[in-house]
């Protein structure tokens, strides 16, 4: 008879959205902010076409394309060297109020039982990377900005993953993992997540917005919040 260990028979795979679930702001929008009053970017307009693109993300038509052609154009003429300085200082100042303790015990709850995390955003890598570090969690699975020979590009490489590409890259990653979504779970705060949420078998709202708290509630799901 095979022997089967116990972290065999607990192992799940649980997701987490970043913005708004695991923290409590938009750590895209919380970027533009911080580069426009550095004097980084023209901040008026800068400030004016950020907060539209969030607007579009909040209201589910987000040309997600765009908005990652704006996200990106700013590091392409922005040393390496010294966006990670800036990073660093936007860590500190930033996101460090915007963690949040209830998050953090949930993140260790899920190791101690001994599953599988990850994060799945539609926010540049350049900018989750080291949040998702700073969480405790590393596999994550953002918008990849193009980095040649020190530099960014200015462009994004492979899909998006933003509503359904947030599906199409996690079943690309699954194929390069020994695990599958039998028992999965993912928490998210956002409508635009809803493709994902009807993917696995636990969908878990946290702190949803309008509409995701309607249909969370239609379809029976959990609602919880981490504030």
């Amino acid at each position: 008879m095979a022997i089967t260990s116990n972290q065999d028979l607990h192992m799940a795979l649980t997701i987490f959205d970043l913005d708004e679930t695991l923290i409590a702001g938009d750590s895209d929008h919380a970027w533009g902010e911080f580069i426009s009053k550095l004097g980084l970017v023209d901040g008026y307009q800068y400030r004016q076409q950020n907060n539209l693109f969030y607007q579009q993300y909040l209201n589910g038509t987000l040309d997600v394309d765009a908005y990652l052609a704006f996200s990106c154009e700013p590091l392409s003429r922005i040393k390496l060297a010294t966006l990670r300085q800036l990073h660093q200082q936007f860590m500190q100042e930033v996101i460090s109020p915007l963690m949040l303790p209830k998050a953090i015990a949930l993140i260790e709850r899920h190791k101690n039982q001994g599953d599988e995390l990850l994060i799945i955003t539609a926010t540049l890598d350049f900018i989750t990377q080291p949040i998702a570090e700073a969480l405790g969690i590393t596999n994550i699975l953002a918008p990849q900005a193009e980095l040649l020979e020190g530099s960014y590009t200015g462009n994004i490489i492979g899909i998006p993953s933003y509503a359904d590409g947030k599906v199409t890259r996690l079943r690309q990653w699954l194929k390069t993992r020994s695990i599958s979504l039998t028992g999965s779970t993912f928490y998210s705060d956002s409508h635009n997540d809803l493709p994902l949420l009807s993917l696995v078998d636990h969908p878990i709202a946290v702190d949803p917005d309008a509409k995701l708290e309607a249909i969370a509630k239609s379809k029976s799901w959990q609602i919880i919040s981490l504030r």
